[in-house]
């Protein structure tokens, strides 16, 4: 997908969301019935949330119902300093004056596109705020800069996502939040199944694809302890793409799930030798 158009509601092109179509099928392994569990959420509009740990699938999935459902896909990642203005938008003042910019929220829901919000927790209070009137029967969008009240398009829908064993008590969602949306709880596949999705997207033979799934499990076991999370699927994709490039399985597996678990030296040396100890 294209990056985010700076132009605002009066662009020239042939339809507003043409940059945030996915043109090609994003492929994705499904674990459950959570495709079906989409649908029916899309069929009746409600927001929907996704829960689950770091790199276990969740932007591919909803990559792949963007497409199978043939909607744009605009997505923001959420952090602390994002505030109601980028996502709704803002004035800006050019050689003709000043003009208002719609910001990604308000252009999905003015012409019709998945809004997602990944890492919904890490955005400012305010902001999450901002998705309530959204979320309810009202599908609103009060945009009080403009003075206009925006109803959501009939192909509007608001997705978001948010890690909730990695936060802990600092950062969590509210109640009054969390109970406006349907929610699907991703984790990591079965070894055999997570194996296989390995060896598709990065092209590492199934008994190297084994192997680095049994790394990954072995360092999630030390997640909430001596690690804030264990290797995730995408980690392992990662690995066997560096191998694909010609590097020696360890190195690859140190470079891309040893390093980066953590910056603490004895954990590291862990890492390292539980790479060496599951790595041929």
């Amino acid at each position: 997908m294209k990056p985010l158009h700076t132009a605002g509601s009066g662009d020239t092109a042939a339809h507003p969301l043409d940059d945030w179509r996915i043109r090609d099928e994003p492929w994705y392994a499904p674990v459950g019935d959570e495709i079906a569990a989409f649908e029916a959420a899309h069929a009746r509009g409600l927001p929907l949330m996704l829960k689950g740990p770091t790199g276990c699938g969740k932007t591919r999935f909803i990559e792949h119902m963007a497409w199978k459902l043939g909607l744009p896909l605009i997505t923001v990642a959420c952090h602390e300093d994002l505030s109601a203005g980028d996502l709704i938008g803002r004035f800006l003042l050019d050689g003709h004056g000043t003009r208002w910019q719609d910001g990604p929220l308000t252009r999905a829901v003015r012409h019709g596109a998945i809004c997602y919000l990944d890492e919904l927790v890490e955005a400012r209070a305010d902001t999450t705020v901002l998705i309530h009137p959204l979320t309810d029967a009202r599908r609103q969008l009060p945009l009080a800069a403009t003075g206009e009240l925006l109803h959501a398009h009939p192909d509007f829908r608001l997705v978001v996502s948010y890690n909730p064993g990695y936060h802990g008590v600092h950062k969590t969602l509210k109640a009054s939040t969390r109970q406006r949306f349907t929610a699907l709880e991703f984790g990591y596949p079965d070894a055999a199944r997570e194996a296989a999705i390995v060896t598709h997207e990065s092209g590492v033979d199934a008994a190297l694809a084994q192997q680095l799934v049994g790394l990954a499990e072995g360092t999630r076991r030390l997640a909430g302890e001596e690690l804030d999370e264990g290797a995730s699927t995408r980690m392992l994709i990662h690995a066997g793409l560096l191998i694909a490039e010609g590097l020696t399985p360890r190195t690859a597996c140190r470079q891309a799930i040893a390093v980066p678990l953590s910056d603490d030296a004895e954990v590291g040396q862990a890492l390292a030798a539980m790479v060496d100890a599951c790595i041929a």
